[in-house]
Parts: structure tokens; sequence; C-alpha cells
């Protein structure tokens, strides 16, 4: 883009400020597949859940870096919206079991291959392999670092 700015970014933003953009991009184009939901990045959770059933609210705050209080407050939301379901853990009674539900089992399959569609027309192919995995190691080195603090 030699200068060139895009989405108030330019050559000269920190790295971030690319993979940022990637993540926006990317939301803009599922909302727009999906018109009919809002879940915006609360997606990420059905499809934690999902992938990792019985898991605890605290999996989520652990996961995804958000307090407590942030997490209650979207599961309430997935839950009445009919995505998830909660169940009281028989071992810990203060704690629920998350659950997808049919409509999320629904959901997932679809957003993943609609994902998979917009990772194909912006040009994300399988030679990226090593690419996804460098920027997951950076990833997972940016959330040991906070959770040192």
């Amino acid at each position: 883009m030699d200068g060139e700015s895009f989405q108030a970014i330019s050559d000269k933003s920190p790295f971030i400020a690319w993979i940022h953009n990637i993540s926006l991009n990317q939301q803009k184009y599922m909302k727009s597949r999906f018109s009919n939901l809002d879940l915006g990045h609360d997606v990420r959770y059905i499809m934690f859940i999902y992938d990792n059933p019985g898991c605890s609210q605290d999996d989520l705050v652990n996961m995804f870096g958000q307090s407590k209080g942030n997490i209650a407050k979207i599961l309430k939301k997935l839950e009445n919206e009919g995505f998830i379901k909660r169940k009281v853990n028989p071992e810990n009674r203060r704690k629920y079991m998350l659950n997808i539900t049919e409509k999320g089992s629904e959901l997932v399959p679809k957003y993943r291959k609609i994902s998979k569609q917009w990772e194909r027309e912006v040009g994300i192919t399988d030679e990226d392999n090593e690419l996804k995995k460098r920027i997951k190691e950076i990833a997972v080195n940016g959330m040991k670092l906070v959770e040192e603090d």
C-alpha cells in the first residue's frame, strides 16, 4: 500500500493494528451473512462451548481474558436467545456446566463454513499454516504475559 492509508491504518501502523483490522472486517463479513443474528464477537463463546461441552464459566474467563461479570452477562444473553444451556455441576453446586442447544449446534457448522469461505476470499490458504501457527504462538504468549501481571 506504499504510504496509503486504509481504514485508518497504514504501512507505519503497528502489526497489531493490521490484526485488529482483519478481525473487524471478518466480523463485518460474518454479520452480513448472519444479519438475522446479533452475535458479533459473542459467537466465539458459542463455538468454545460447542467444542468443549460441560465447560464452566471460569473456563471462558480463562480462555478469553474477560471478567467473570462480563462472561456472566454474555452467557445470560446466549441462554435467553436459546444458543446455550446451563446445568448445575453435580460435583460443585455453585458452578454451572455449559452446553450447546440444538439451535447452537445448528449455528456452529454454518458459521464455520461461512468463515472458511471468508478466509478463501481474502486469500488465506492451506499454505498459510505456518503463519497461522506463528500467530497462535503470539496469541498464547500474549495471554501468558497478561496472566503474569
